[in-house]
C-alpha cells in the first residue's frame, strides 16, 4: 500500500523533482508520534534507498486537516488539504523543499485523509536569543521581519499592503506597543500559573 501511495505522491512533483524521486525505492515505513503542535494528526516516516544502503532518503508523510480559518474565510479552493499546505509553503518560503508533495490515503477505519509529504531532516537549528546582545537581537529581528514581509508580499496584494503601511512609523509603533503588551500578558499568565501551583490547583512539571 505504501508503494502505491508514494507513486501517487511522485505524481504531484514537478518534472525535475520527480526524476530525482524515481531513483529511490521504498524499503520500510513506521508510524511517528507527532509533537505538541500536531496532536491528533497522523504521521508516518518512510525509508527509501537509492543506489545502495549508503544513499537513504527519509520522507515524512503528515496528515493535513482543514484550515482553522475555514469557518471565517470559507473553504479552500484545493480539494486536497495536503496540496493546500504544499502550495502555501511554496509561496511563502524563499527556498523550500523540492520534494514537497501530497497524497490521499484510506485508513483502517475506511476514512480517506489528506497528507503532505516532505523530507525528514536529521537536525534542526534555532537562534539562541537568550545569548544575543542588543545589536545582534536587532539584526535578528530585522531578518525575521524581512522574511515575514516577503512571505506576505508573495501571497497577498503587495501594493495594497504597501499603501496601507504608508511611509510613516504608525504601523511600526503599533507593532511595538502590541509586542510589549503581549509580553506583559505572557508574564501575567505565568504568574497565575505559579499561584495555581502553590495553591495546589494545578500540577506543574518544570525542567522538561
Amino acid at each position: 500500500m505504501m508503494k502505491q501511495l508514494l507513486e501517487e505522491y511522485r505524481g504531484t512533483l514537478d518534472d525535475q523533482a520527480r526524476v530525482l524521486a524515481e531513483r529511490y525505492h521504498f524499503v520500510d515505513a513506521a508510524h511517528e508520534v507527532v509533537g505538541v503542535g500536531s496532536v491528533g494528526t497522523r504521521a508516518w516516516i518512510s525509508l527509501l534507498l537509492g543506489r545502495d544502503r549508503g544513499d537513504p532518503l527519509f520522507l515524512q508523510i503528515k496528515e493535513a486537516g482543514k484550515s482553522v480559518l475555514e469557518p471565517f474565510a470559507g473553504a479552500s479552493r484545493f480539494r486536497n488539504h495536503g496540496r493546500r499546505v504544499v502550495v502555501g509553503q511554496r509561496l511563502t518560503q524563499a527556498a523550500g523543499d523540492v520534494l514537497l508533495g501530497w497524497l490521499t490515503a484510506e485508513g483502517l477505519d475506511g476514512k480517506k485523509r489528506d497528507f503532505y509529504v516532505r523530507q525528514l531532516w536529521d537536525g534542526k537549528g534555532s537562534a539562541e536569543i537568550e545569548s544575543m546582545s542588543a545589536q545582534t537581537m536587532a539584526g535578528y529581528a530585522g531578518l525575521c521581519g524581512w522574511s515575514l514581509a516577503r512571505a506576505h508580499a508573495r501571497t497577498g496584494d503587495r501594493q495594497a499592503i504597501a499603501a496601507y503601511l504608508g511611509k510613516g512609523d504608525v504601523f511600526d509603533r503599533a507593532i511595538a506597543e502590541f509586542s510589549a503588551a503581549y509580553a506583559d500578558q505572557n508574564e501575567a499568565d505565568y504568574q497565575l500559573l505559579l499561584k495555581a501551583k502553590v495553591a495546589g490547583e494545578l500540577t506543574v512539571e518544570s525542567g522538561v
